[in-house]
């Protein structure tokens, strides 16, 4: 996935606008509580394992949220509505940034097709 975003010519022209630090925190996942980010600005936008290394947003949900939303089993916009996904931090950022997950979105589309959930 880090190649995936880094490649990206759509997250790299959302990172020449908009500056967002995302760290994603999954709990009660088979590996237990698992935390990447992604980091966009200054024309670069990455993904990778940890915490962001400027964090604006903080979103913690479960493995069985998460896993809903990946599979298109339920919009995530049903999640955060009904509070299935803790957000902290900027939210008005996200909401400046839809741009980026515009891009996120089509960047993860293959990942989508091939992960397998266990």
């Amino acid at each position: 996935m880090q190649a995936l975003v880094g490649a990206s010519e759509s997250m790299q022209a959302a990172a020449q606008t908009h500056e967002i630090g995302i760290t994603q925190v999954v709990t009660d996942g088979p590996e237990g509580t698992v935390m990447y980010h992604l980091q966009v600005g200054n024309g670069v936008a990455t993904f990778g394992a940890g915490p962001a290394s400027i964090e604006h947003v903080r979103m913690e949900q479960s493995w069985e949220t998460a896993v809903a939303v990946a599979t298109e089993q339920v919009a995530a916009q049903e999640v955060f509505i009904k509070g299935h996904v803790r957000i902290g931090g900027d939210s008005q950022r996200i909401m400046d940034s839809l741009p980026v997950f515009a891009a996120l979105d089509a960047a993860f589309a293959s990942v989508r097709s091939e992960t397998v959930y266990e």
